[in-house]
């Protein structure tokens, strides 16, 4: 059997996307998600944050309409990057590489500044280079 990785979130925009540019001169979004779950008998809110990262015509929308509040579902895929401190201490991280980002909420119910009504974006499958 083959294997799937495959992410889908709906949550709120922790805080307003940072743009940058590739070294190729391509658009990068990234940006934090938040996402709320329920655990026990009392119902615990448990909030998960998940950094999201966007490029391309994707990323060039996400930088315009999205700001902190926003309520987005977000599609991709898990990537890790690891790196080391120092000898021996290796970090990890691990993004949501999104493929598509869609606009849920109205521009009358969000704490945004002007943009589009609801929309999806998506973008074409590419090697993500780092």
């Amino acid at each position: 059997m083959g294997s799937l990785n495959k992410v889908m979130l709906i949550g709120r925009l922790g805080r307003d996307p940072e743009e940058r540019t590739t070294a190729n001169g391509k658009c990068v979004s990234s940006f934090s998600l938040a996402t709320d779950t329920y655990r026990g008998a009392n119902t615990e809110k448990i909030t998960e944050w998940h950094r999201v990262v966007v490029f391309g015509k994707i990323a060039e929308q996400c930088n315009r309409y999205l700001h902190k509040g926003r309520l987005v579902c977000v599609e991709g895929h898990l990537q890790t990057k690891v790196w080391e401190k120092s000898p021996g201490d290796k970090k990890y991280f691990t993004d949501v590489v999104a493929s598509r980002v869609t606009f849920l909420d109205s521009n009358s119910q969000s704490e945004s500044h002007e943009g589009p009504e609801p929309e999806a974006v998506a973008q074409e499958e590419q090697a993500i280079p780092f």
